[in-house]
């Protein structure tokens, strides 16, 4: 049992507690639960890869984005994390392609901008005629350190670069948001 408990707690956000609530269900469960658990995890492991366009997880040689005759070639939204495009895709709003670049700069873990796929992004940029890079990140200061470093190479290039705004949440109320948020806002503020 403690083998099963330590290979759950290895999972993002499943912490001890979690992790013997977990266990506790697979073992009160039925053998097949945990056989068809086990399958669905084995068949994901091998039939999902990496997209080598946007790196975005793929079932066919593209993601179904990339493989969308449909979506606008001409703005790449970039994104730290696959589960970002899901995210945004939700809203419904952004037609664009994707670019994954599977973390952020962040020194203080090791991770530097060659660690990333800056590169095939650049290439990218190069070679497929896009015109506008919405920069994704989160706004924390990884994401915005990474945000910072890929304006300052893809400006040069003469590709127009544009940020993800931030602000007050819909719903939010003034006098409960933080300084920053706040700040964001009215540095973020449109004419109507």
């Amino acid at each position: 049992m403690q083998h099963a408990l330590e290979e759950i707690e290895r999972m993002p956000g499943i912490g001890p507690k979690s992790a013997q609530r977990i266990l506790n269900w697979l073992l009160t469960s039925d053998k097949e639960v945990a056989h068809r658990l086990a399958d669905a995890i084995v068949d994901v492991k091998e039939s999902i890869h990496l997209c080598p366009r946007c790196h975005a997880f793929a079932e066919e040689e593209f993601c179904a984005i990339c493989s969308d005759p449909e979506r606008d070639v001409s703005t790449i939204c970039v994104v730290s994390e696959s589960r970002d495009t899901d995210a945004i895709e939700r809203t419904g709003t952004y037609q664009g392609l994707y670019h994954v670049l599977g973390g952020v700069i962040n020194p203080m873990e090791g991770s530097m901008p060659e660690d990333l796929h800056i590169s095939d992004l650049m290439a990218r940029l190069g070679s497929e005629g896009t015109q506008e890079v919405l920069l994704a990140t989160n706004p924390d200061v990884e994401g915005e350190t990474t945000a910072s470093y890929l304006s300052r190479v893809i400006k040069p290039l003469g590709i127009k670069v544009t940020r993800l705004a931030s602000g007050l949440p819909v719903g939010g109320e003034l006098e409960y948001a933080d300084e920053v948020t706040l700040g964001r806002a009215i540095e973020s503020r449109r004419e109507l």
